[in-house]
């Protein structure tokens, strides 16, 4: 049942826009060449979906370790952030080139993008990448996209292409994503653990599932390993997007996840708006507010961020800029866009609405995170 589930989710009738996630570890070798005669498999169920009518947006690693091996670097181009970037820029022609001469075989034009987490993080960056992702989509062409790790630092980066993945999703619209994988999916334990079980369908990522990913049940190979996966999960399924970890060790590996073939679907949630979306997705935020219990309950129940349950104020934030309201422990209950800079958020906190006037001097704005500009995590 679970498994023809997952094939639903993403047949072409149900899911007319897919994400494809393909990681370093199934596209490059260890030596650094291509798993050129499995790529192919890849593309040509690329092909036959899209004869179909689906449309398919690839998001692929493999230009740092492609570049390394071409310049002859250390450690796969990563003894420094300078060996990083290089290798990516050297090894992303490379990899568009690959990308491009097999999707030609089928008939399909490969559309190449760079992106940063700035890109994504940045609401008018955003909505120009959509933009660019609908044209490119409703003109036919397949749309290869990649981290730019020849100009990403750490501060701007995504870290791993899981998150990217369902970014990417989110803002091209997309009903579902694959992260092709070096296991079968999610288990409730290591999975190399002889009792270990695979999770074929998650309803709902909680404490319960985060615990056992940090136990040890991670993928082998890359930079993202299970905890991303699970992120991506998170990002994707807040969106609506329904989301499948499944091995890509197999040859056509889409069609076999078509065939049954096993996996863990992360069943997606009731959507909401796609400000609200891209708020809930998003990695990076300037501040916090911490609050007390009852301003909580007032959030759950749908209500702004009043300054009366307000407690402390930390980091430095314009208004405008995205924060965390997190519980007096620390943890974040809910995200949002600050009414307030910082320095003046931080007066009114515990204050009641009457008071504000007295305390700025000016006449204030209510609230300091409105709830149309405010999502629960």
């Amino acid at each position: 049942m679970v498994a023809d589930l997952n094939a639903a989710a993403f047949s072409p009738a149900i899911c007319p826009l897919l994400v494809v996630k393909v990681g370093s570890s199934l596209l490059v070798q260890p030596d650094g060449g291509v798993r050129r005669n499995w790529l192919e498999t890849l593309v040509a169920d690329i092909s036959d979906r899209h004869q179909v009518g689906q449309r398919i947006i690839i998001v692929s690693s493999g230009a740092i370790a492609l570049g390394a091996r071409r310049m002859g670097f250390d450690k796969g181009g990563r003894a420094s952030l300078a060996d990083a970037q290089a290798a990516a820029s050297v090894g992303q022609i490379i990899l568009s080139g690959i990308w491009a001469e097999l999707l030609a075989t089928q008939s399909l034009a490969a559309a190449q993008m760079l992106v940063t987490l700035d890109d994504l993080e940045d609401r008018r960056r955003y909505l120009n990448i959509a933009a660019t992702l609908d044209r490119l989509l409703g003109a036919g062409a397949v749309p290869v996209i990649n981290e730019n790790d020849s100009v990403a630092t750490e501060e701007i980066r995504f870290g791993d292409n899981d998150r990217l993945a369902a970014r990417v999703a989110q803002a091209a619209g997309a009903s579902g994503v694959i992260l092709l994988s070096d296991v079968d999916g999610l288990y409730d334990r290591p999975p190399h653990h002889p009792d270990a079980v695979l999770l074929p369908l998650v309803e709902k990522i909680d404490g319960h599932v985060r615990i056992m990913v940090a136990e040890g049940s991670s993928s082998g190979m890359g930079s993202g390993g299970m905890a991303s996966k699970l992120d991506a999960a998170d990002i994707a399924t807040r969106a609506g997007i329904g989301l499948a970890i499944c091995s890509g060790l197999r040859n056509h590996p889409l069609a076999a996840l078509d065939a049954g073939g096993p996996s863990t679907f992360f069943a997606p949630r009731a959507g909401g708006s796609a400000r609200k979306s891209w708020l809930g997705g998003r990695l990076t935020v300037k501040g916090r507010i911490r609050v007390d219990d009852g301003a909580i309950r007032a959030l759950q129940a749908g209500s702004s961020l009043l300054p009366a349950g307000a407690l402390s104020v930390d980091g430095e934030f314009k208004r405008g800029d995205v924060i965390d309201i997190s519980a007096e422990d620390g943890v974040a209950v809910a995200r949002g866009l600050s009414e307030y800079d910082a320095l003046d958020a931080a007066r009114i906190c515990g204050h009641r609405t009457a008071e504000l006037g007295a305390i700025l001097g000016t006449v204030p704005r209510s609230v300091l995170v409105h709830r149309d500009q405010l999502v629960l995590l």
